[in-house]
């Protein structure tokens, strides 16, 4: 088991600060292999992590949608780390099928959008907007996105396919 993570509560500082810090980026040219991509919702990292507490998904176990149908959070004594990121569970079980084999239930294309990797960007999914198709979890950036994926889906992750391994190099691993 791994130790308890010591949850950070966000305080203004720190968002002026983040602001602050993208907008340097964004003018120094730093995020231009980011192009299309909100400065607020970027991200670098193959996995999608919450930036304030480290976590995958935001928490959210990712068994619990196969099993629950619904997001759930994790637990804070039930964290295991994977590919690079943190993952929560709610319980032994979730955690157990988890460790077996993450690729059956961490979110396709680490968590990112699969309409935005469709064209070539890295958008960060909401763990609240997700789907399931082909047995694999999709999270969405927007309602929009997700109706689109949903139209047809088959075609939304063929083009993400195409895409992922561009967008991949623009990535840094977890």
């Amino acid at each position: 088991m791994t130790a308890a993570r010591q949850e950070r509560k966000p305080h203004r500082f720190r968002a002026v600060l983040a602001v602050i810090s993208t907008a340097a980026a964004l003018s120094a040219g730093l995020l231009a292999g980011l192009t299309g991509i909100a400065a607020a919702g970027a991200t670098t990292e193959w996995v999608v992590v919450n930036r304030t507490t480290g976590l995958a998904i935001d928490g959210f176990d990712p068994v619990a949608y196969f099993i629950d149908g619904a997001p759930k959070q994790g637990r804070a004594e039930l964290e295991l780390n994977a590919a690079g990121a943190v993952w929560r569970f709610r319980n032994p079980g979730n955690r157990s099928a988890f460790a077996a084999d993450p690729g059956v239930y961490a979110p396709r294309f680490g968590g990112h959008d699969p309409m935005a990797v469709a064209r070539g960007a890295a958008t960060p999914g909401h763990p609240a907007l997700w789907l399931i198709a082909e047995q694999r979890l999709f999270l969405f950036y927007s309602e929009e996105a997700r109706a689109a994926f949903s139209r047809d889906p088959d075609s939304a992750i063929e083009a993400a396919e195409r895409n992922w391994p561009s967008v991949q190099r623009g990535l840094v691993r977890n």
